[in-house]
């Protein structure tokens, strides 16, 4: 029989490599203490005064463009608070895990997709033989482009955030009695819990965070296949089928060429670049609220993660019972 501290240590490792750093509880209080202290403060406000000074620094060399400053201070902001939150939340560990996870059950998204596609492709094609489209997004400059793509990343993400606790609260009420140790089965937990009081424990306020930032980070893994996906549709199809001066007469400019990294021009216009980045990421957007609101599409998504996540909350029963009872 193996040793209950052994046990623990197994469990923690199997959290680790599924992406639920959190989980253990060492980590969760030190990542707590952090977030409760002034040192939080501290650490924000420094990213903020670095991205504010890059920002002002870019926008006084580019006088004419006050707007690129803006943009470049976002950016900044953004890369450092990722690094951040990747170093000290381990939020790489859970990106990691869900991206495994994503590509290696690209099979079963595939009739996911393809309840959403159709409407999409119908709503986003006629969008983009548009001219109103073509004026807004071809005329846009890049950097204007860039913060309204990050804009509609930002409410895909307020959305996905409002749903998803809703999910992790319902698998942790389905974890009870004898279900605890079936999901146990195959886990580094499956022996122990068989000779512990495995009692359904809450899941503390960071093992519950951690679920739904598992989920959020597989559901936006999803989204931006999707989003490249499309892209890759828009690009394709504006060069086959709109000329540029279809494309003049929409927009009531010359069309120019997107510069390659060898200085020459790619076959490719700027402005059906700037037009296949915009439709691809609201057709992103679409997709995820239609995700998080079609009960058939959100049934038939969970179905597979449900499983995983009831395992990781009764894998959490026994870790904590062997806490408490180490003997």
């Amino acid at each position: 029989m193996i040793a209950p501290a052994e046990t623990g240590t197994r469990i923690e490792a199997w959290f680790d490599d599924h992406g639920l750093p959190y989980f253990t509880g060492d980590h969760a209080d030190r990542v707590e203490g952090w977030l409760s202290s002034k040192r939080i403060v501290a650490a924000i406000v420094l990213i903020i005064g670095v991205s504010i000074t890059i920002g002002v620094a870019v926008g006084a060399v580019w006088a004419d463009q006050g707007s690129v400053g803006t943009f470049v201070g976002v950016l900044v902001f953004l890369a450092l608070l990722g690094l951040f939150a990747g170093r000290l939340l381990r939020m790489g560990t859970m990106l990691r895990w869900a991206a495994r996870r994503t590509f290696g059950s690209l099979g079963l998204m595939f009739p996911l997709l393809t309840r959403a596609l159709p409407l999409l492709l119908l709503a986003v094609t006629f969008l983009f033989i548009n001219a109103e489209v073509w004026q807004v997004a071809a005329l846009m400059s890049r950097h204007v482009l860039w913060l309204a793509v990050l804009f509609f990343a930002v409410i895909a993400v307020v959305f996905l955030l409002a749903r998803l606790p809703e999910e992790v609260r319902r698998v942790e009420r389905e974890v009870v009695g004898d279900r605890v140790a079936e999901r146990c089965v195959g886990t580094p937990a499956e022996e122990a819990s068989r000779s512990v009081t495995a009692l359904p424990a809450d899941l503390p306020r960071f093992a519950r965070v951690n679920l739904v930032l598992v989920l959020l980070f597989n559901q936006a893994i999803q989204v931006l296949l999707l989003t490249l996906g499309l892209f890759a549709f828009f690009m394709v199809f504006g060069s086959l089928t709109i000329p540029d001066g279809t494309v003049e007469a929409w927009t009531g400019e010359t069309v120019t060429r997107l510069p390659s990294a060898l200085g020459r021009h790619v076959p490719v216009t700027n402005e059906l670049f700037q037009v296949a980045v915009f439709l691809a990421a609201f057709a992103g957007l679409y997709f995820t609220v239609y995700a998080v609101t079609d009960e058939t599409y959100r049934s038939q998504f969970f179905a597979g993660l449900s499983a995983e996540l009831e395992q990781a909350v009764a894998v959490n029963a026994v870790y904590v019972s062997l806490a408490r009872d180490p003997h």
